[in-house]
């Protein structure tokens, strides 16, 4: 057994390797403020409701209580009781959770999509209708109703012999435009005093390079970065006014600030990702890396002739260690990313042995960049 990947692996690593670096060359580019961030107020809502699939060709919960239950009050509706203690046929039935994100600004009347997800043990929800039924918001109020059929994207097919063959989730279905907007979330932006522009990414030079095009495009003085994530701008009364300043604040060009110097390792899948603002300054760095081979022979022993005895196994292991030993690089000046990249080609190093370097010259103070491992 060798626990030292193969040359070709290897070499997929370094390749994946670079082009992962590479990405992180780019310099900021100017953006339009409304991709830095959103106005405060204006954001989507969770809706989340509790229903029944019906019209499933026996891939429904057969005996879960909850979707008995949800037969139960569905034929209520109708005026059909059904008598104490008799347990409905539910395998053509499923008890569902339907979740969706209501927009900003939605009116009643108009759709959304829904997504809806077997509670139970349903196998599959292709071909079922979701019978009507509300979303509730965090407040616990009904903020849409929920209706049609389903397109599932998934398959799941089972035989007698009890074998089954699965193509992605079958258990869980969307339907476009599927729920009815019935109440409106208020926003506030048109009562506030003023408006708040919130950026997606703390930076105190992106903030104030935000309100310096705010106050070049709209007045001196009508905006103000408040902190690291928020500029506060002044607004005129009235809601046509308002909109009519946020959509002209939406579609101005800003240079955001360039990131700070991070290198982001996932020490799970082995990706490392270096920005362009990452330097390293002089040192040398020696690593190796070790093999270890374990090799198992077993031996075959035969008993004596007629002395009634059993063949047996004996274990026979041979392990191996090889130091694998790499020669020394140096650093002599502060190196930008394209050297880093280039360094790490030439002396071959896979991602696992580069976190160990690039942990080791933090501790030197070598790299002055931020080192994340997720």
């Amino acid at each position: 057994m060798t626990l030292s990947p193969t040359p070709s692996r290897i070499i997929h690593l370094f390749a994946a390797l670079a082009i992962t670096l590479l990405i992180a060359i780019q310099p900021a580019q100017a953006e339009r403020i409304k991709d830095l961030g959103h106005f405060d107020g204006i954001r989507t809502n969770q809706l989340v409701g509790y229903g029944v699939v019906v019209g499933l060709a026996g891939t429904g919960d057969d005996s879960l209580e909850y979707a008995t239950l949800g037969v139960k009050g569905m034929t209520s509706r109708f005026g059909l009781a059904l008598p104490p203690g008799l347990n409905p046929a539910t395998k053509n039935a499923a008890a569902v959770m339907v979740t969706a994100e209501m927009p900003a600004f939605a009116k009643p009347g108009q759709r959304m999509d829904v997504t809806v997800s077997a509670l139970g043990k349903a196998k599959s929800l292709r071909g079922g209708t979701l019978i009507l039924m509300p979303l509730y918001g965090a407040d616990q109020q009904i903020y849409a109703m929920a209706q049609g059929n389903l397109a599932v994207g998934g398959l799941g097919i089972s035989a007698a012999d009890g074998s089954r063959l699965t193509v992605n989730i079958p258990s869980v279905g969307r339907i476009s435009g599927g729920a009815t907007i019935e109440r409106t979330v208020a926003t506030g932006f048109e009562s506030q005093p003023f408006l708040s522009f919130n950026l997606t990414d703390a930076d105190l030079t992106t903030s104030l390079r935000v309100a310096e095009a705010i106050n070049e495009a709209v007045g001196t003085d009508m905006a103000i970065a408040s902190d690291a994530v928020t500029v506060r701008i002044v607004a005129p009364v009235g809601a046509q006014e308002r909109v009519m300043l946020m959509g002209k604040i939406e579609n101005l060009i800003v240079k955001p600030a360039e990131a700070r110097a991070r290198i982001i390792v996932n020490a799970r899948t082995g990706t490392v990702v270096i920005n362009g603002a990452v330097r390293l300054g002089p040192a040398a760095v020696s690593h190796g890396s070790l093999t270890v081979r374990v090799e198992e022979n077993p031996t075959v022993i035969q008993p004596a002739p007629f002395s009634r005895g059993r063949t047996a196994t004996e274990p026979n292991s041979d392990i191996a260690l090889e130091d694998n030993g790499a020669p020394a690089f140096e650093i002599g000046r502060r190196a930008s990313l394209s050297e880093i990249v280039e360094t790490i080609n030439s002396i071959g190093v896979s991602p696992s042995d580069l976190t160990a370097i690039l942990e080791g010259l933090k501790q030197a103070g070598a790299l002055k960049a931020e080192l994340i491992i997720i």
